[in-house]
């Protein structure tokens, strides 16, 4: 994978790069990040990175042989550990068992989770673990001597799943063989132990910028630019979220979030009846796109009324629509209970209650927040 392949990133990208040009870089690198911020892609780009044969001051060539071995996942001198499940009764979790499947699945889904990955795999509700066994053999593969000449690469995504058994690898990561690199994945320091912490450079991965996002989106053919840029703002940051949301998303949410206000400001009983009822026939995660769609809205309202001279980072159609949202004559508490309501309509949507039932109940609390009327029960 090239540096230009991973979406966002660049403090992140120009860390690991200077480190590498300046000849100070660590033997073991600990790559941190929430989900989807893509710790992995990153990872695998900086293994293409150290293969590629000639690689420029910002990204590897993406031609040569190494590059390709890389790419494919097939360098002999690239090593994943991850986590896994006993294949069978009696054996150990071991990621050898495994490594064909993991490397489809990181082909397939880059940015994709942990649980993703063991679902893959018919984990069913089976934890992932990376036993003491898996850690004896990182030791032993990693004393061989490199098997094309140049430098031995370990990947171990979510050492979070190490244990105590971690405590093995202290040597190997102090004092490692010649011409070695470990790259440690992690989405949360706190469940990794502190000695291999300590051990490590650490580097952070920020939450990804919406525009980002929908760029990447756009550019790889997976949405039309409306549509990615309001994925991009509902992704809070994670790409893998981003990429479920397409999956779900099926049409324009922002005319959607229009026709319902301008039921609201117009007191249209008929026409919030046939809202709610349209809506109902949704599948959950199209419900749940929607509401967290108007959630941010009604934040970025709020925003903009506060501080009007800063402009919103929204596409230009729904600047505008929460422009004219900010002046209206709804008071802040009736915002608040706006957001309020449609946050417990989503909790409750979740929980798989009746969802006709529940976005009926919210739209007629929304329009008593408008009107700046108590429900009396």
């Amino acid at each position: 994978m090239l540096f230009s392949s991973v979406v966002g990133q660049q403090l992140a990208k120009g860390g690991i790069l200077n480190m590498w040009k300046n000849n100070v870089f660590p033997h073991a690198l600990l790559i941190v990040g929430g989900e989807g911020t893509g710790g992995l892609p990153m990872a695998l780009a900086l293994a293409q990175y150290i293969f590629c044969e000639n690689k420029s001051s910002t990204d590897s060539c993406g031609k040569c042989a190494g590059c390709s071995k890389a790419l494919r996942l097939e360098h002999a001198d690239l090593h994943l550990t991850f986590p896994a499940i006993p294949p069978k009764p009696n054996t150990k979790a071991l990621s050898r068992y495994y490594i064909n499947e993991f490397k489809e699945f990181i082909k397939q889904t880059p940015y994709g989770t942990t649980y993703d990955w063991l679902q893959h795999i018919n984990a069913e509700n089976k934890q992932g673990n990376i036993p003491a066994e898996e850690c004896r053999e990182i030791i032993n593969v990693l004393n061989l001597k490199s098997y094309e000449g140049g430098k031995k690469v370990q990947i171990i995504w979510r050492p979070e799943y190490l244990g105590k058994e971690g405590n093995i690898l202290l040597k190997l990561i102090e004092e490692p063989p010649p011409d070695t690199i470990i790259i440690f994945v992690a989405e949360n320091t706190e469940d990794i132990l502190l000695t291999i912490r300590s051990r490590t450079q650490m580097v952070r991965l920020a939450p990804i910028p919406a525009t980002f996002i929908a760029n990447s989106l756009i550019e790889r053919q997976l949405a039309e630019p409306p549509k990615a840029e309001q994925i991009g703002l509902l992704a809070m940051g994670s790409y893998t979220d981003a990429l479920n949301l397409i999956r779900h998303t099926e049409n324009d949410l922002f005319s959607s979030v229009k026709e319902l206000f301008n039921h609201l400001f117009t007191h249209n009983g008929a026409g919030l009846a046939k809202y709610v009822d349209g809506w109902s026939k949704q599948g959950r995660e199209q419900q749940k796109n929607l509401l967290n769609y108007i959630i941010h809205l009604l934040e970025q309202t709020i925003r903009t009324r506060h501080i009007p001279t800063i402009p919103t980072k929204l596409p230009a159609a729904e600047a505008e629509f929460v422009k004219k949202l900010a002046v209206t004559k709804i008071t802040f508490l009736g915002f608040e209970q706006m957001i309020a309501t449609v946050t417990e309509t989503t909790y409750h949507i979740e929980r798989n209650a009746h969802s006709k039932t529940q976005l009926h109940a919210m739209v007629v609390k929304m329009e008593y927040a408008i009107l700046n009327k108590p429900i009396i029960i």
